[in-house]
């Protein structure tokens, strides 16, 4: 925390309390004399307006697990030395009655003292907005983690994938980082995808550094537009179709004579119940084809025709493909 934003935030703690306090209605002309008040000092008219703006856009949101989340961490944290009145600022909304207002104010203060967690569930795609105009959509099950800063813009992609649209800034390099690997930018497009401790890179528009070991040693890339690099496998930058890439961005998985177990695999990861293909030499099989994210039965219908195997339930909700033996 730099020093210059000490009074910044007793500005906002004490905006988000005089915000509740108007909203409820049992406001006396005290009340209205003192806010006055209180308004005409240096910033505090500033610090209102940003926190009455944050209620107006985001009033509908008391009820998103993701604020609620942010209020309960608010409350339950032990306030370090210089920060117990935010602490004490988020009891006193609570008691105040003011609960709705309470949430929304509550995860505002707390989102400007620390990084941005952005994430999606299975099955689930979002675009999210960041504070510097760039863009993230996030895949299915994928969690992200913003860092941004005067001096640098820090991303985590602790799993998934996601697509990054970049706003340009030359003073603020664009990292983001995945497991072992990272990649800077500064304004372009590209994709990460993280699996376990490695990452693939995909380079839409722009140019991108890639930061990842090969053989044990540090090693930086510069990809162009239309490569891909996975950093799990030794091996150089390749070029990839990339409209085919990125097709999950349009709700589609576009599938170009890929082994049948990898093509499984992949569709699974947009499934809430789990799709599982039996072992046996049809897993090499290969397979094209055009699906829609969540239409799980006519994906598993198709390869069912196009390969010869059986569909199953045995449950636990495990959708199973494989091959009935011969009959006795």
């Amino acid at each position: 925390m730099s020093v210059s934003t000490v009074p910044e935030e007793r500005a906002k703690d004490e905006a988000a309390g005089w915000l509740v306090r108007l909203k409820r209605r049992e406001v006396t002309t005290a009340d209205l004399e003192a806010f006055a008040r209180w308004r005409e000092q240096p910033g505090h008219k500033e610090a209102y307006d940003a926190a009455e703006t944050f209620w107006r856009t985001t009033g509908a949101l008391e009820e998103d697990p993701d604020i609620q989340a942010a209020l309960d961490a608010a409350l339950s944290r032990a306030a370090p030395a210089g920060r117990a009145g935010r602490r004490s600022t988020a009891v006193a909304l609570m008691a105040g009655g003011g609960l709705a207002a309470a949430v929304l104010v509550c995860a505002w203060v707390y989102a400007a003292a620390g990084p941005r967690v952005y994430a999606t569930r299975v099955g689930e795609q979002r675009t999210f907005s960041l504070e510097d105009g760039s863009l993230v959509t996030l895949d299915t099950n994928s969690r992200l983690t913003a860092r941004l800063g005067k001096t640098q813009r820090r991303l985590e992609l602790a799993r998934g994938q996601a697509l990054f649209q970049v706003a340009h800034d030359a003073a603020r390099p664009f990292t983001v980082t995945a497991g072992r690997t990272s990649v800077t930018a500064l304004g372009t497009r590209f994709e990460v995808r993280r699996e376990a401790g490695e990452a693939a890179v995909i380079l839409l528009e722009g140019a991108v550094d890639v930061a990842g070991r090969r053989d044990g040693e540090p090693q930086i890339w510069r990809l162009r537009p239309g490569e891909r690099l996975d950093t799990a496998r030794d091996r150089a930058p390749e070029r990839v179709d990339v409209a085919v890439a990125t097709s999950w961005t349009s709700g589609r998985l576009v599938f170009q004579d890929m082994r049948l177990a990898e093509a499984v695999a992949e569709f699974d990861r947009y499934e809430k119940r789990r799709i599982e293909l039996e072992a046996g030499p049809w897993t090499e099989d290969r397979i094209s084809g055009v699906f829609e994210v969540g239409d799980t039965e006519a994906f598993v219908t198709s390869v069912a025709q196009l390969h010869d195997l059986t569909v199953s339930h045995p449950g636990g909700g495990v959708i199973r493909l494989g091959r009935a033996g011969p009959t006795p």
